[in-house]
């Protein structure tokens, strides 16, 4: 049994930090969540793909990854963007994600991965008591995931985990809305049990749930500038409101984790992937995607989102800069009007970007860290809110002294 009563204080109100909250809640802590701006899921979790693909968590490193990424970086409309920086984290995760980039590396990671999905997927469903699907346009609508490439196709479809295999003639007539692209589409393969929804929403309510528990202390809005640890352990955070303590200390900060463990003598390989995001509503008339769909050689991810069509895509290497780029967003923008030119209303186009805290290996680190009473959930890149409350579960059982469900052994911070 883990200390009941014990206070705990969350560094970050993302989906992340949000559900470590309410599992922690759950558990017997007194809980108070930190975050530094004004409202809660203003970071990454503000207008991501939405889509909560429990079974498509497949590494970003994986073999023939490199040269691919090459060919990316000469292409106009490529999903790759990097730019050198004078920073040694930078050309350390490359180094460290290059060393992924093997088939086997890629199995490994990928059988971890599935096995914190099928956790995550049940816990989402135990929050589906204290969230209502309604609130957060949930909706279980599967993933179709779409080739313009033969050779690409016959290989993913070869594979045991792969799902429904349909040709491309298929996949225009079950999903409308690829018609204008179905003799650009080798074929896809659609997987049933995946969902999409509304991250921000889901926080927005969830944050509405944690103020109504009993045990929760309330939000604090700070700054964390330093993370003020003595003989092994955390004493308090100094932050630009003043010092705040607590008993356990848990870091769900996004990419934000990466300076505050540094502070506290903790290297965390995390690097921010720029991603962006684009929401147009969906007009009466319009052929919206009912499935998720992901196009893979262009890596551009399509969702309806209740009565909005989000589009997610690209991987941006260049810092810790969260501006919106013009000709990136102009770029997505004529991408999606080519492959679903009648999906939504493009001339009332809102623009996103947000920075997706990524490990090299893409698996989230979950647990202990040097110092006795400071925890990690961190490093869930593109797939926060799919993870989120199976990391959320995971931690609170840690930090209540039990066993995790299954081996943390490419999860810990030692990996």
């Amino acid at each position: 049994m883990g200390q009941w009563g014990q206070q705990v204080i969350v560094i970050g109100g993302g989906v992340v930090g949000l559900t470590s909250a309410w599992w922690l809640l759950e558990a017997g802590f007194g809980v108070t969540v930190v975050e530094r701006a004004p409202e809660v899921a203003m970071g990454a979790s503000g207008a991501n793909g939405g889509q909560l693909s429990y079974r498509y968590v497949s590494p970003l490193a994986d073999a023939g990854v490199p040269l691919k990424a090459i060919e990316w970086l000469f292409q106009e409309h490529g999903p790759l963007r990097f730019k050198p920086e004078f920073d040694l984290r930078q050309w350390t995760w490359l180094a460290s994600f290059l060393g992924q980039c093997t088939a086997s590396a890629n199995r490994r990671t990928t059988a971890k991965l599935l096995e914190l999905g099928e956790w995550s997927r049940a816990g989402m469903k135990q929050l589906e008591h204290i969230v209502s699907p309604n609130d957060f346009a949930w909706r279980d609508a599967g993933k179709l995931v779409v080739y313009r490439s033969s050779k690409i196709f016959e290989q993913a479809a070869g594979k045991a985990t792969a799902g429904e295999i349909w040709s491309g003639a298929e996949c225009a007539q079950r999903e409308p809305s690829l018609a204008a692209a179905r003799s650009l589409l080798a074929g896809g393969i659609y997987n049933g049990g995946e969902a999409v929804a509304d991250c921000y929403a889901f926080c927005v309510k969830l944050a509405e749930r944690l103020r109504a528990h009993p045990r929760f202390k309330g939000f604090v809005q700070a700054e964390v500038e330093r993370i003020a640890s003595n003989g092994g352990r955390v004493v308090g955070l100094d932050t630009n409101v003043g010092a705040i303590g607590g008993d356990a200390f848990v870091l769900a900060a996004g990419i934000q984790s990466r300076n505050l463990a540094a502070q506290a003598g903790i290297k965390l390989p995390l690097y921010p992937l720029k991603g962006y995001s684009l929401t147009a509503p969906i007009r009466p008339g319009d052929t919206a995607p009912e499935i998720s769909v992901t196009d893979f050689e262009r890596k551009v991810l399509y969702a309806r989102i209740g009565e909005q069509l989000r589009v997610a895509a690209m991987v941006d290497m260049v810092g810790e800069d969260v501006s919106l780029n013009p000709k990136r967003i102009g770029s997505l923008t004529r991408q999606v009007r080519e492959t679903m030119p009648h999906a939504a209303d493009y001339e009332r186009i809102s623009a996103w970007a947000g920075l997706r805290p990524a490990t090299p290996n893409s698996a989230p680190i979950i647990g202990a860290t040097p110092l006795s009473n400071l925890w990690l959930n961190v490093g869930h890149g593109p797939l926060g809110f799919t993870f989120a409350a199976g990391t959320a579960r995971i931690l609170a059982d840690l930090m209540a002294g039990k066993q995790a469900p299954f081996a943390l052994d490419m999860l810990a911070l030692a990996r």
